[in-house]
């Protein structure tokens, strides 16, 4: 408890800063953060080395290897933000392009499920989308401080973001899309092969969550891939991408397979296109290589 209100102190002060002194402080962080973090510099190099380092520069590898740590920063002052946003600001700052396709899939009057990942200031983009394009459902990893969850939780509620609960969440998943309404899930990151399926992405093989396809065949809803970039001139440009297609055959494990890596295959070449924005700090690949990162 003593921990949180140190860091409402902190916020507030920090908050009362001019956004210059903000944005200054918080670069510097970001190279602290970056020069001390040696554990998750050897996870980021991991990461490269196999998957995209033989394609790319020395010079690329070196600005990919030192942004991770800057986004994440980013991401926290995102949710620092949150606090005193309010939707007339999302829409000042925030753009969309390819908002037709949400248009026609709202057209159809199915349910949506809207695909992303780590990638940018994914906490500007998941607030964006629910308090600008469809209010979402989506799933909270309950942290363990009690104040600190309740803190998120408001950060995020604000924006028309239902959280649930990981555990327990596909229930009230289904909920919203039997009644026609949108849910958002992050994609990118490693579950335990009991839990997922396995894919490949970016060269590798790894495991990630079959709960869009699952959810999309049992239900008919349309798959939207999107990101917010943080590419020069488009850090608060969420791009909306071509539905991902699940069919539904006879053979349902191939159905969801297909869908599942079709999600992978699209996140994979945004990442090849542009890859500093991705959290390349996270061991990805550890559920069927955990050597990797020994």
């Amino acid at each position: 408890m003593i921990g949180y209100y140190l860091f409402r102190f902190f916020e507030t002060v920090f908050l009362a800063l001019p956004y210059a002194l903000q944005k200054g402080f918080i670069s510097f962080l970001g190279h602290i953060t970056f020069f001390f973090d040696f554990k998750h510099k050897r996870i980021i190099q991991a990461n490269l080395e196999h998957t995209i380092k033989d394609k790319i520069s020395q010079e690329k590898y070196e600005t990919i290897l030192s942004h991770c740590h800057k986004n994440l920063i980013q991401v926290v002052w995102q949710v620092l933000q949150s606090t005193k946003t309010t939707v007339q600001d999302l829409r000042d700052i925030v753009s969309f392009e390819n908002e037709d396709i949400v248009n026609k899939a709202k057209a159809t009057g199915k349910p949506i499920i809207f695909i992303s990942a780590h990638y940018g200031n994914w906490e500007l983009g998941g607030t964006s989308l629910s308090a600008l394009i469809s209010p979402t459902t989506t799933i909270h990893k309950k942290m363990n401080d009690n104040y600190f969850d309740d803190y998120l939780m408001k950060s995020r509620t604000k924006f028309n973001m239902n959280m649930v609960e990981k555990r327990g969440a596909i229930k009230h998943l289904i909920k919203t899309l039997k009644k026609g309404g949108s849910i958002s899930m992050l994609i990118d990151q490693s579950v335990k092969q009991t839990d997922g399926i396995i894919i490949d992405f970016l060269g590798q093989k790894a495991t990630q969550t079959a709960a869009p396809a699952f959810l999309a065949r049992k239900f008919d809803a349309i798959i939207i891939p999107l990101l917010i970039n943080n590419a020069p001139n488009k850090e608060r440009t969420i791009t909306f991408y071509e539905p991902i297609i699940t069919a539904k055959t006879d053979n349902e494990e191939q159905d969801i397979l297909n869908s599942a890596q079709a999600q992978a295959d699209f996140l994979s070449n945004a990442i090849l296109q542009y890859p500093e924005p991705w959290f390349w700090c996270h061991k990805r690949f550890k559920a069927v290589s955990p050597e990797m990162y020994k």
